[in-house]
């Protein structure tokens, strides 16, 4: 069970931060990027089991910059908000701005990784590209990756794909695989959100095999 603390971004902005401590030394921090459903009981959760795999883990509260504490549900009109959100209130700089303030704040542990799902996943990707102080990324079934083969990464990234995922075809995958050759990249024969349990696409074998792939990952660079 983690607790909240508020950071401030470059441009003054205030935000809440959820923070999971490992028992013991931290072995280096995580940030965790949220999905389009802001930071609810699964991105904590997610946070929980990187602190509990002895990691610091920050995850912002990227819509704050909307309302305060939106947390959303999988379907219907919680699915149709946090599109609308991510995608037409949010400004990606000022998103970045607000990850490189978690970024600083978690580099007072040690070195830090960046973990991010769907919306997340894009935006653990330009993190890599655009942040400092990172030492490592991992993009989970980042939309909209494909469109951003213009960035250059400055980090390790790892990335994973579902290939049953209509939101992001195996073109898009492929693109991303020619145009970042030196990044790990996986699939999985699952769905989009094949790592979210409170979600019907949840693959338990993918789910598990993705986070082992990242903490191996996260335990080579940090």
């Amino acid at each position: 069970m983690g607790d909240y603390l508020k950071l401030t971004s470059a441009d003054g902005h205030e935000f809440e931060v959820y923070e999971a401590l490992p028992e013991g030394e931290a072995k280096g921090a995580i940030v965790v990027i949220q999905e389009i459903f802001g930071v609810n009981a699964h991105i904590r959760e997610v946070a929980d089991g990187y602190a509990a795999a002895g990691y610091r883990a920050l995850a912002p509260a990227l819509f704050d910059r909307v309302e305060p504490r939106i947390e959303l549900g999988y379907a219907g009109a919680d699915m149709m908000q946090g599109v609308e959100i991510a995608r037409g209130k949010l400004n990606p700089h000022e998103t970045l701005m607000d990850v490189q303030a978690a970024v600083t704040e978690a580099g007072q542990t040690g070195s830090v990784g960046v973990v991010g799902y769907c919306f997340g996943g894009l935006m653990s990707f330009l993190s890599a590209c655009q942040l400092d102080g990172l030492a490592c990324a991992v993009s989970y079934y980042g939309g909209g990756v494909a469109g951003q083969l213009d960035q250059s990464p400055k980090i390790p990234v790892q990335f994973h794909f579902a290939e049953q995922d209509a939101h992001i075809p195996m073109s898009d995958v492929d693109q991303v695989r020619a145009a970042f050759p030196d990044c790990a990249l996986f699939t999985y024969d699952a769905d989009h959100g094949f790592n979210c349990d409170h979600r019907a696409s949840f693959d338990e074998s993918a789910a598990r095999e993705a986070r082992g792939r990242a903490l191996d990952f996260f335990a080579e660079h940090l």
